[in-house]
């Protein structure tokens, strides 16, 4: 494997491990998704969050056992080069950069139209600037950043949960699991869900920077996913009792008119900071784990070489960092891609299913291969369940990807891959 500039340095343990994890999979998603969810789901809400877990599981799973053995930045683009083929990781670091590129400008004006509507795109450029100079400043900075938005975010989730279970709104009958939408129905509440759980990838993607990975990661993973897990099932719970289905689904802000129908009207302004600051750590971790994959493509030369450089003070991938930043930055003040990135949720499932056909390879053994399977067969289900838009572009940006890497193989580059062939 190719190396432009030295390792990245050691210094996440195991609750900072989760804790980025966290700020990823406890975001902005838990305020947004479950109206999305709701209206293709309908009563069957509760059984896509289910489907959405064990996917989220079966990912969580083959990711943890793969990290421990490939403990180098890039997550899955690395283990589908070293198990696959130099061709499967260069498709899940290509599905994930790009994706997750617009999903960070997406993040970026999302915090913008909760802190200043009127100025979204300011906003959103000064968010990046800032949670870049904290990157920029090592991982040590970005975690403690990360420490504090998941305790405010836990905190307003843990107050609308007790304020909507408390109310005299809160009825059990809401909660009924039934499949008024049918199968299709369900799996695209999972297809839309599945994403909030998806922040564990971060803690693999960052796998060159936290300390005794083959002890620190298989423990990481599944702590931060089932924290995750425990937090998701309280607040869907909490909001369906109150609201039920039907209006959740109706509802652009769900938590906060979950906690106006519980007639706490004052806890309304608090639910709408608690969304920002959850914006902004999904905005932190997802520029986290860009620039991450971006270093791992770089030291392979998918991507321009120079952005490979290690900074020797702050042991960050500063030039990743810059660029990632300046890009997001370009999009998030020119662009409104909210709406327009239905793309990312295909690619991250295409990101996930090569991580467990990576992981299929690990062991030959039946039991060892029924995890990854799974994950595999839920990953592609739910990809091609999401609405035909989202498939349509999503094959397509994975086409532009594959035609890239065709040209860039005939013109005779990527002399410096590594990995399986």
């Amino acid at each position: 494997m190719t190396r432009s500039g030295s390792e990245l340095r050691r210094t996440l343990g195991v609750r900072d491990a989760v804790v980025v994890g966290l700020g990823s999979m406890v975001g902005a998603g838990v305020f947004s998704a479950l109206g999305p969810a709701a209206r293709a789901a309908g009563s069957g809400l509760l059984l896509g969050l289910a489907v959405a877990a064990v996917v989220a599981y079966c990912n969580a799973t083959s990711s943890a056992r793969l990290a421990a053995l490939y403990p180098a930045s890039g997550g899955t683009y690395v283990y589908g080069r070293e198990r696959l083929g130099v061709f499967w990781g260069y498709l899940a670091g290509w599905a994930f950069v790009v994706g997750k590129t617009a999903s960070c400008a997406a993040m970026a004006l999302t915090v913008g139209a909760y802190v200043w509507p009127g100025h979204a795109h300011v906003v959103a450029v000064a968010a990046v600037v800032a949670l870049t100079a904290v990157n920029y400043g090592g991982i040590q900075k970005s975690a403690w950043l990360t420490r504090v938005i998941v305790a405010v975010v836990l905190a307003v989730l843990a107050s609308v949960v007790v304020v909507c279970l408390a109310s005299g709104r809160s009825d059990a009958g809401r909660l009924g699991i039934g499949l008024s939408s049918g199968v299709a129905g369900v799996l695209q509440a999972a297809g839309l869900l599945f994403f909030a759980f998806a922040g564990y990838a971060r803690i693999a993607t960052l796998g060159e920077e936290v300390r005794d990975p083959a002890r620190t990661i298989p423990r990481a993973i599944p702590l931060a996913l089932g924290i995750a897990l425990a937090v998701y099932v309280c607040v869907a719970v909490a909001v369906l009792s109150v609201l039920g289905a039907g209006p959740l689904g109706q509802a652009e802000a769900p938590l906060a008119e979950a906690v106006r129908a519980a007639g706490a009207q004052g806890l309304v302004p608090v639910v709408r900071v608690g969304a920002a600051v959850a914006a902004l750590g999904s905005l932190l971790a997802l520029i986290l784990g860009v620039s991450r994959t971006t270093l791992a493509m770089a030291r392979d030369r998918h991507l321009p070489g120079a952005l490979a450089a290690v900074h020797p003070r702050f042991q960050v991938p500063h030039r990743a960092e810059l660029a990632v930043g300046a890009v997001v930055a370009v999009l998030a003040a020119t662009v409104d891609v909210r709406g327009a990135i239905g793309f990312s949720s295909f690619g991250v499932l295409a990101y996930y299913a090569i991580a467990n056909a990576s992981a299929w390879t690990l062991s030959p053994a039946p039991s060892a291969r029924a995890v990854p399977a799974v994950g595999l067969l839920g990953c592609v289900t739910l990809a091609f369940a999401l609405p035909v838009v989202s498939v349509v572009v999503g094959a397509g940006v994975l086409a532009v990807g594959v035609a890239a890497y065709a040209v860039r193989r005939r013109v005779g580059l990527g002399t410096h891959d590594a990995g399986r062939h």
